[in-house]
């Protein structure tokens, strides 16, 4: 089952406790594609500080959709950013 926030706290918890960080997918211009980096670092994105993550985000008027389980109990990384509206 998956849930959108648009809470700042709950989100960097939520990715923190997975190991994740802060990224985005370098674009022309400013900001970026924001992601969570899990692991080992993905040579295609960039990180960043959460207050830039977050001002990306508000910016972009984004929401955060993330599941906590799998559908077989395990803790699940599956995020994704999608419109508010």
């Amino acid at each position: 089952m998956t849930q959108t926030t648009t809470d700042h706290a709950k989100i960097r918890r939520w990715a923190e406790s997975r190991d994740g960080r802060p990224s985005i997918v370098p674009a022309g211009g400013e900001g970026g594609i924001l992601r969570i980096d899990f692991a080992e670092p993905e040579e295609n994105l960039e990180p960043i500080e959460w207050e830039e993550f977050f001002r990306i985000f508000e910016q972009n008027d984004l929401a955060f959709l993330y599941q906590e389980e799998t559908s077989d109990g395990e803790t699940s990384r599956f995020n994704k950013f999608v419109s508010r509206a």
